[in-house]
């Protein structure tokens, strides 16, 4: 009987040649868990309510800052046109956020206490007042009355803006979905730029003799976003490859494609108001898109045990060169 050593390669093993000679190579690891099951349940909000509550959100926010600097510049139809859009995208954020609770009394629930460490907390809490107050800068800008009270509503939604465009990148980071949680020190900056980029293309609606403080936002926020958006998927190395393949890759890849050609737009056609409405519509869908794709990608980083196992063990190790 021919007696085979345990560290013998065996026969099934597929092999490679090299220049010293055939050697077996090492099969791809595969990690399972008990069952077939998930190491992490994987999030189970609809795409359609967090995904349109994280950009509807970030676009309200930032557009009640365009708004109230409008107001202050003297440039009526932009003021109307983002304020419009603050009050009507911070509603459907709103709803959404709602609709993925399931009973209105959940989020009221949540008012009952701030909790500064908790993001869902605070969010919540920006959130409540920057609605109405967006809802009656708006109406005011719309009808024209109560011009003092809508100055006075849309500066409070101003004040509150930046923490209703960020806030959604620090909630989804902090949970334990690894494509989320690792990509903690820049998604919250990937979400304000993001938030900008929309803000600024739904003010280059507005006639091209007002638009040029929304323009600049919006060139401003596209490159920001890229920018952090590459400087995030190479600090995070495995967990960034959900962001890469499957559908978030490609709602990545065309979120990018629109926002270089939203950016170019908006610079190159400031003279036609057509072409800069095209560029803020291509700026707008860049934004959504990039949301979408970051939250499929997270999605898909919960159902890989891979993405959980595997930086737990460089963590381990990490550790334990640091401690002999």
């Amino acid at each position: 009987m021919n007696h085979r050593s345990p560290d013998a390669p065996s026969d099934r093993a597929p092999r490679r040649r090299r220049r010293g000679g055939e050697q077996p190579m090492v099969p791809r690891a595969e990690f399972g868990s008990y069952y077939g099951k998930p190491i992490l349940n994987p999030p189970v909000w609809a795409a359609a309510d967090v995904g349109g509550y994280l950009f509807f959100g970030g676009l309200a926010g930032a557009s009640a800052v365009i708004a109230a600097g409008a107001r202050l510049t003297g440039r009526p139809r932009l003021a109307r046109i983002s304020a419009t859009g603050a009050a009507g995208a911070g509603l459907v954020s709103f709803a959404a956020l709602i609709h993925d609770l399931g009973r209105p009394d959940r989020f009221l629930n949540m008012l009952r206490v701030l909790k500064p460490t908790s993001p869902m907390s605070v969010g919540t809490w920006v959130l409540g007042p920057f609605v109405p107050l967006a809802g009656v800068a708006a109406a005011s800008a719309l009808t024209g009355r109560f011009r003092w009270l809508g100055s006075l509503a849309g500066t409070g939604a101003a004040v509150l803006g930046p923490a209703v465009s960020a806030y959604t990148g620090a909630l989804i980071a902090n949970t334990a979905v690894p494509a989320w949680h690792d990509a903690h020190r820049e998604l919250p900056f990937v979400f304000t730029a993001s938030s900008a980029a929309a803000a600024g293309g739904l003010g280059l609606f507005a006639p091209t003799a007002e638009s040029a403080p929304a323009r600049v936002l919006a060139v401003a926020g596209a490159g920001g976003e890229l920018l952090a958006f590459e400087r995030m998927r190479h600090r995070m190395g495995l967990t960034a490859e959900p962001y890469g393949s499957g559908r978030a890759g490609r709602l990545i890849k065309a979120g990018t494609a629109l926002s270089v050609a939203g950016a170019l737009g908006a610079v190159l056609g400031r003279r036609s108001r057509l072409a800069s409405a095209a560029s803020g519509a291509a700026l707008l869908a860049a934004s959504l898109c990039t949301r979408l794709g970051i939250f499929h990608g997270g999605v898909a980083s919960a159902e890989d045990p891979k993405y959980t196992v595997v930086p737990q063990r460089e963590r381990l190790r990490a550790a334990a060169d640091d401690d002999s």
